[in-house]
């Protein structure tokens, strides 16, 4: 299809890298995903997709080229033999099928590995412990000369086995502090004598010279990419811009065929819309870059507005609109623009559950998008969805995200949905928690759906609709999905504390839904986070900044210890202790009185009493399951009223975060009318046996 919008044209023009031309614009840079070598079937169906959705250039996850930097658990590519390469064709190809160009991010982890799978003993360049988020008592060894000659070949035959493979761009890899280059450059981690320590221009001379062999074996056929984090944002005791990052790139400005600039580390890299909410955060460096080679540059700023793409191309702060979580939450981006369908975009909300999959080391999902990491296993297609035989009308009670997404997709589908909602407005618990700090962000998961349902003449939705069990024998429908979902438990059970906290009638006590529907707060606040997610944090800031003082109490040795799966937990912790809330960890609250709560430390049983007015408990939440639960009851009644079906969905069938909210509601629809699983549906990549 034709592009309908000049005002986009320059998004679509082709770019050419080294020895090969990129179709258009949009470059969607690598990312990790939790399939790599381990579910390489899932992994070449999702990058498949990607270019199928319009991506000029798909890249891989991170591939580690030898054995002696092995990143298990994580669960990353390989090339470590020529044995990788057939699982490689096959991501490539599905790439190609598409006329995309397929990049390949080849990485040596060195002390950044502590090799658990392999029990190699790792190597950097420094006698140092290892860089390695699970903390395993292991140090890396120093490199000696034969060292680097060896690193040196294993790079250019993992090229040469890249090549082989079909790739188009071929990585050299040294950024978000992980790789054996950048280890090299920072003053951290090298402190060497030889021509490879000292100067910047000695730290430096392994990027050259890798790129250059990289270039050497197989720049004729294929792109070389450098991808570089130009600055650690760490101030003087890391890599910053003012040394390092503006000379290596003045340094080796004209040898790689495509600059992929990004900063260090991953945390600052893929920040949560929560601590970086506009587009284009990482500018003010690609644009620097961007004066310093005639190469082009990409780089990423979680861009999902067409505007605001066209921008970074007009004022030279970009070449190529780099993505990976906007092409994660909406694959078909590029295509919906070059469509005039913009409107249609599922636009990022920056939540970083994405990024939990990899830490987790499980597929990737996606809150915005359901069908991603299904794309093989289950064959979910972000576009595509099966059409109904039979169409019958169906009842969805409650309009949150697991409503919502159920009801478009049932729509989609071809069946007739009424969609009653007890309030006055769609979206749920993304509606009211959008309107938190930081938080705003989220409306989007709504907004998209809302665009479609409300302009559906097969979807009737009434608001002020709070609907009992007699209500819904009464209406008339065959099939009933019910999408109620769940209230914030007023007890203080959550996790290992499974008691009642003793004495909370003799104290003021709220919970978030009291927060969002704007219950009074009183007094110094407590807050009580046995939840360990977002939810505690952000309403302690809420309430700082209204005036109170704020106590932050969890059992973990973090404030909100999860959301180190979403790279925020460190920002999450600076910001309340900037906000003046203060923290008290590892303690379990015992007991409430009237002017306060009790504390007791869960290591040493030590007590603490804390003076508080108000007690915000954040724990557990409990499913909003009584309507199902009344109707489930009356089999009988159900037959009667001619009910076929009768389904419990998201929140209200197990509390979980937005993602599996929205991912229950895909799937309602998907299975209709049985909307729970079946685990003979699964497809399971297995290891196969010679």
């Amino acid at each position: 299809m034709s592009l309908t919008d000049p005002r986009y044209s320059v998004l679509f023009e082709p770019v050419k890298i080294g020895p090969v031309t990129a179709p258009n614009r949009f470059y969607q840079v690598p990312h990790c995903n939790g399939m790599a070598h381990a579910r390489p079937k899932s992994l070449a169906a999702m990058r498949g997709v990607k270019a199928e959705g319009g991506w000029g250039v798909v890249s891989t996850e991170e591939v580690e080229i030898h054995p002696s930097a092995d990143l298990n658990p994580v669960i990353e590519g390989r090339l470590w033999s020529d044995d990788d390469i057939p699982y490689h064709a096959k991501t490539v190809e599905a790439i190609h099928e598409h006329g995309s160009l397929a990049a390949i991010q080849l990485a040596y982890n060195g002390m950044a590995a502590a090799n658990l799978f392999t029990r190699i003993p790792p190597m950097g360049p420094s006698n140092m412990s290892v860089v390695w988020d699970f903390g395993d008592p292991v140090q890396a060894r120093a490199m000696d000369k034969d060292d680097i000659r060896n690193l040196r070949q294993w790079y250019r035959d993992a090229a040469r086995r890249a090549q082989i493979a079909g790739y188009d761009i071929v990585y050299m890899y040294a950024g978000h502090n992980m790789v054996t280059p950048m280890h090299f450059l920072s003053r951290r981690y090298n402190d060497r004598s030889d021509e490879y320590g000292g100067s910047v221009e000695n730290r430096a001379r392994l990027i050259g010279e890798l790129l250059e062999d990289i270039k050497e074996e197989v720049g004729q056929t294929c792109g070389i990419a450098f991808r570089f984090a130009v600055d650690e944002m760490r101030g003087p005791e890391g890599i910053t811009w003012e040394e390092e990052g503006r000379a290596v790139v003045e340094m080796y400005a004209e040898l790689p065929d495509l600059w992929d600039v990004n900063v260090a580390d991953w945390s600052n890299d893929s920040q949560t819309a929560r601590f970086a909410p506009q587009e284009g955060y990482q500018t003010k460096y690609t644009k620097e870059v961007k004066k310093l080679t005639t190469k082009p540059v990409v780089g990423v700023g979680r861009f999902t507005s067409a505007d605001g793409m066209v921008s970074q191309l007009k004022n030279g702060y970009l070449d190529m609109i780099g993505a990976a979580r906007p092409s994660i939450a909406d694959p078909f981006l590029p295509n919906k623009i070059r469509d005039n369908r913009i409107e249609e975009i599922r636009e990022c909300i920056g939540c970083n559950i994405c990024v939990s999959g990899d830490n987790m080391s499980v597929p990737i999902r996606c809150t915005q998008n359901p069908t991603m990491g299904e794309e093989w296993r289950r064959g979910w297609h972000p576009e595509k969805i099966e059409k109904a035989e039979n169409p019958d009308p169906v009842l969805v009670v409650g309009s949150g995200p697991a409503g919502m997404e159920a009801a478009l997709q049932l729509s989609n589908r071809g069946h007739p949905v009424t969609l009653a909602e007890a309030g006055t407005e769609l979206g749920g618990r993304v509606a009211r928690e959008s309107r938190l700090p930081g938080l705003a962000s989220y409306i989007r998961v709504r907004d998209y759906r809302e665009h479609y349902l409300l302009t559906r003449p097969d979807v009737d939705i009434y608001f002020d609709s709070k609907l009992s069990g007699d209500d819904i024998l009464e209406f008339g429908f065959e099939h009933v999905i019910v999408a109620t979902g769940s209230k914030w438990k007023r007890t203080g059970q959550g996790r290992d504390n499974r008691n009642v906290i003793k004495g909370l009638d003799k104290i003021k006590v709220v919970t978030p839904d009291d927060i969002m529907d704007g219950v009074e707060v009183t007094g110094r606040v407590v807050v009580y986070d046995l939840d360990y997610y977002y939810m505690a944090s952000t309403l302690a800031e809420k309430l700082r900044a209204a005036g109170h003082e704020v106590a932050y109490v969890s059992d973990a040795s973090t404030a909100a210890s999860w959301t180190a799966m979403t790279l925020e937990q460190e920002r999450v912790q600076a910001s309340l202790v900037e906000n003046g809330v203060s923290l008290h960890l590892n303690s379990v609250i015992t007991e409430a009185a009237v002017d306060g709560v009790a504390l007791e430390n869960i290591y040493s049983e030590e007590e603490e009493k804390l003076a508080c007015d108000t007690l915000l408990l954040v724990t557990e939440r409990a499913p909003l399951d009584g309507i199902y639960l009344d109707l489930k009851a009356r089999p009988d009644e159900l037959k009667e009223a001619g009910i076929k079906t009768l389904e419990l969905i998201g929140d209200a069938y197990a509390p979980g975060t937005i993602a599996a909210s929205v991912y229950s509601g895909h799937k309602a629809a998907r299975l209709f009318p049985n909307c729970q699983d079946d685990p003979d549906m699964f497809k399971w990549e297995r290891p196969a046996v010679v």
